[in-house]
């Protein structure tokens, strides 16, 4: 089913619930990745993910297809993972650094193949980025978005975009050498 079929399905009252679970059912997975790297913890990225899908559930009667579907999913979940990453500083009145440290130990926590290795690097490496850096790279690195398109999830300029993953990338080579 096409996002035009989806969202038909959840506009028509008699089909909406259907319609928002073929939603769901299409873009959880995606969304659960893209959350779970910004967030790095399993259970708060299921967490993330589950107010996504609450605040699109309250909210797509007001979506007006000025952009695709998935651009509008992402950009509800990027600015969820925000927000969520500074109510974590606030609630623990945590400095970036500490809330970057704790992601740290997680990462450090998981048991990982053989191979998968340079992955956890990576992911440590990721940790030192600001989050809108970080946000950019997972975008563009992961996700294998283009600059379009990741302006239009972030709301950010493609100029800035191209600096802010030209500076990302920088930070983990960087980070990379000198680990």
């Amino acid at each position: 089913m096409d996002d035009v079929e989806l969202l038909a399905k959840i506009r028509n009252p008699e089909t909406r619930s259907y319609g928002f679970n073929m939603l769901v059912r299409t873009y959880q997975q995606k969304i659960y990745w893209l959350v779970r790297k910004m967030v790095i913890d399993h259970d708060d990225a299921d967490d993330v993910t589950q107010e996504v899908f609450i605040k699109v559930h309250k909210a797509i009667d007001t979506f007006r297809e000025d952009a695709q579907l998935y651009t509008w999913l992402y950009r509800i979940a990027t600015n969820e993972c925000l927000s969520f990453i500074k109510r974590k500083r606030r609630r623990f009145f945590l400095p970036l650094a500490d809330v970057a440290g704790e992601m740290t130990e997680r990462i450090e926590a998981y048991e990982v193949a053989p191979g998968d290795e340079i992955q956890k690097k990576l992911q440590k490496a990721l940790l030192t980025l600001p989050d809108k850096q970080r946000l950019v790279f997972n975008l563009k690195y992961y996700e294998d978005m283009s600059y379009g398109q990741m302006a239009l999830v972030t709301g950010t300029s493609e100029g800035a975009l191209k600096a802010s993953y030209h500076h990302a990338v920088k930070k983990i080579e960087d980070f990379l050498k000198n680990d």
